[in-house]
């Protein structure tokens, strides 16, 4: 029984082995599976909606997106290829000018998609929800407020309840009022109890900082102001688009009208109105000679004043149109600074605050430099009273209108766009011919030393500046 015994475990060893070596030995019974991509399968002939994600397209075709190999942000990507067809496990289409462009098949899933591409949304998401707590910066023009930065809000044209602190805007009318009194009435009471001429270095400087000022709240405030009321989306798309240039030339055309039409009238009252250049005759040699002389003299007696003459009533014209100007700007500012949230009515305060000393700084001087023969002080005063008092009075508006007020409505866009964009002609006008032209280019400074005009351009400049630098809030 023993060799039997051996006998089969033997054999069933050499069986085991068999068997051991035909598993590792045969085929398999099942072909490896085939990878077919969708692109190679696909029957569409076009491909659409295509939009950048990063820095790689993908379009659509029905339900599945492709990638198109190829087309990068640095380059022109279409919205749309054509002609599209397989070559073997790849497609191709064709752009606009018959080029080819490869698509990669379409994405496995959403989820894969969105985290092949999330570092970069999840960036700019972070990006977006960091400046919309904190790097927004929002300020209010007419009651309408207005944010650079972060998130934009969906927008609204109703009117937005707010809480107003109406006591802490009575309280602040009559600091607004002190503080215009004392910008527009300090150069008059100088000039009166100094006797300060024109002349005086002093005078230079808050003459050259208050036609920085003049010319700043032109251009800087008042037409970017008009042009935030003529852009706003509750007024919707405007026809012409220069409107808002258009008012401006306006008031420039307005203001010019009047200071000629002024002249003209001064000039034919003193009967000096000159004949026509038909009616003129032709100064002869030894006229000529002879007045040369004369015109050299009172060059130099007049600072080259005689090149533009203004008489007292001229400039008393001027004062005016520079007046009525700043008051349609003044009065709006109340207006505005009233129906500003209380989140940024203290800043919006602050700021018009020095806003209104500034600009009552450059009109009292311009009020101060009258002759006396043209207004008599006490006419002087009553033109800085005017002033002070047009601000806080705009403020008693708003106050009165605080809870009906909609600075979205699209009659109050355009008043306020309009009057905005007509004060900025008129600024412009009075700031660059009758302040800026007249005293650099016809007046004393044209003949003045270096010290005189470093002093008169440093301050025209720190005028630019400071008030350029309050457009960032006002």
């Amino acid at each position: 029984m023993r060799p039997s015994a051996s006998f089969a475990a033997v054999a069933a060893a050499a069986l085991f082995s068999a068997s051991a070596f035909a598993q590792t030995t045969s085929p398999p019974t099942t072909p490896p599976p085939t990878t077919i991509t969708r692109a190679a399968t696909a029957t569409f002939t076009a491909v659409s909606d295509c939009h950048p994600h990063g820095t790689v397209q993908f379009c659509m075709a029905g339900t599945a997106e492709y990638e198109v190999v190829g087309a990068t942000r640095t380059e022109q990507m279409e919205p749309q290829y054509t002609g599209c067809h397989p070559h073997g496990a790849e497609i191709f289409c064709l752009k606009a000018n018959g080029d080819e462009v490869e698509l990669v098949g379409d994405r496995p899933s959403e989820d894969e998609h969105d985290h092949e591409h999330g570092d970069e949304h999840d960036e700019n998401h972070d990006h977006n929800a960091e400046a919309t707590s904190g790097e927004r910066n929002c300020h209010f023009h007419a009651g309408v407020e207005h944010c650079v930065g972060g998130a934009e809000e969906e927008a609204t044209c109703a009117r937005t309840d707010r809480e107003y602190n109406k006591g802490l805007r009575v309280g602040l009318l009559f600091v607004i009022l002190a503080t215009s009194a004392f910008g527009v009435f300090c150069p008059i009471l100088l000039s009166k109890f100094t006797r300060m001429s024109q002349k005086n270095i002093l005078f230079v400087v808050l003459k050259q900082f208050g036609t920085g000022v003049i010319l700043s709240t032109a251009f800087i405030h008042l037409f970017t102001h008009a042009a935030l009321m003529f852009g706003n989306d509750c007024l919707g798309e405007l026809d012409y688009e220069g409107t808002t240039a258009a008012v401006f030339l306006a008031g420039l055309f307005l203001s010019f009208l009047v200071d000629y039409v002024g002249a003209r009238i001064v000039l034919r009252r003193k009967g000096a109105l000159a004949p026509s250049d038909a009616e003129s005759p032709a100064p002869t040699h030894t006229e000529a000679k002879a007045a040369t002389p004369a015109s050299a003299a009172s060059s130099s007696d007049h600072g080259g004043e005689h090149l533009h003459p203004h008489s007292g009533g001229e400039d008393k014209l001027n004062a005016l149109v520079l007046e009525a100007g700043i008051i349609f700007h003044s009065l709006l500012i109340g207006i505005t600074l009233v129906v500003a949230g209380d989140s940024f009515f203290k800043i919006l305060f602050v700021v018009i605050l020095f806003h209104q000393m500034f600009e009552g700084l450059a009109l009292g001087t311009c009020i101060a430099a009258l002759p006396s023969s043209a207004a008599s002080y006490l006419y002087k005063f009553g033109m800085a009273a005017a002033f002070a008092l047009v601000t806080p009075v705009g403020m008693a508006i708003g106050i009165g209108v605080l809870d009906q007020f909609n600075g979205n409505d699209p009659s109050t866009l355009i008043a306020i766009g309009t009057l905005d964009a007509l004060s900025a002609g008129i600024l412009a006008w009075v700031g660059m011919v009758e302040m800026l032209a007249r005293d650099w280019m016809q007046g004393s400074l044209l003949h003045a030393g270096p010290i005189r005009s470093a002093v008169g351009l440093g301050s025209l400049v720190l005028g630019m500046a400071l008030m350029s630098l309050l457009g960032k809030w006002a």
